[in-house]
């Protein structure tokens, strides 16, 4: 039985979100601040945490450097009321692998949450030894998880990770938008979503480099593409 933790401090948000995760039966542990969030996630090893970013004593965005810093790779879904691009970016440079704007369908929720649980295990009977994935001067190790441009490694959270490495393994062929929800989030969010434009446009920045050519392409009103090596 997965264990989540929801770190949140709105009584009734927290209610009924709990309820939520309990009708799909998970374990839950419902923390209210940021310093207690910490101290669960670091003792418990539980598999998710669901991270309001307004909480007393550390906000979110707190939680996630220190967790990161740690070295603690729980997969984090944020949970935010700031729909701006800008603050949804500062949680990704956080470390946050997903996140959801608040009101949100509770269905949503808990699709994301299957698909941050599915990421996070060890995918039995693979392909074997994978190789290194190469696209122009980006190196992809998916057996590490590691991600070179150059000679410089760039750090990637689980959802860039995965977003990159299904791109390069299609070099050169466009992936629509709805494909890559399915097959990294396991959810296809509509044509509305920005979600998946937002993921691109951090992943491009990490990935830029002067003088060096843009990595990603996309391909107005279908999908993304990598430029074949």
């Amino acid at each position: 039985m997965p264990t989540i933790v929801l770190a949140e401090d709105d009584p009734a948000i927290s209610r009924a979100v709990e309820q939520s995760l309990l009708l799909e039966g998970y374990r839950v542990v419902t923390v209210g601040d940021g310093v207690e969030t910490i101290a669960v996630v670091s003792e418990d090893a539980p598999d998710v945490l669901v991270l309001d970013l307004m909480m007393p004593g550390l906000d979110g965005l707190s939680v996630c450097r220190v967790l990161r810093a740690q070295g603690d790779r729980i997969p984090i879904l944020v949970l935010t009321a700031r729909s701006q691009v800008c603050d949804r970016v500062a949680g990704l440079d956080a470390g946050a692998d997903d996140y959801l704007v608040k009101p949100f369908d509770p269905e949503e929720l808990l699709a994301r949450l299957r698909a941050l649980l599915r990421r996070a295990s060890p995918s039995g009977g693979g392909d074997g030894a994978v190789r290194e994935l190469r696209a122009s001067d980006v190196r992809l190790d998916p057996g590490s998880r590691r991600v070179w441009r150059g000679p410089e490694e760039i750090a990637l959270s689980r959802t860039e990770f995965d977003l990159l490495e299904l791109l390069m393994r299609n070099q050169g062929v466009v992936v629509e938008r709805a494909s890559i929800h399915e097959r990294v989030w396991g959810y296809d969010f509509g044509a509305g979503s920005t979600n998946l434009s937002v993921f691109i446009s951090h992943l491009r920045r990490k990935l830029a480099r002067p003088d060096a050519p843009e990595v990603i392409r996309t391909v107005r009103g279908v999908g993304y593409t990598i430029r074949a090596s």
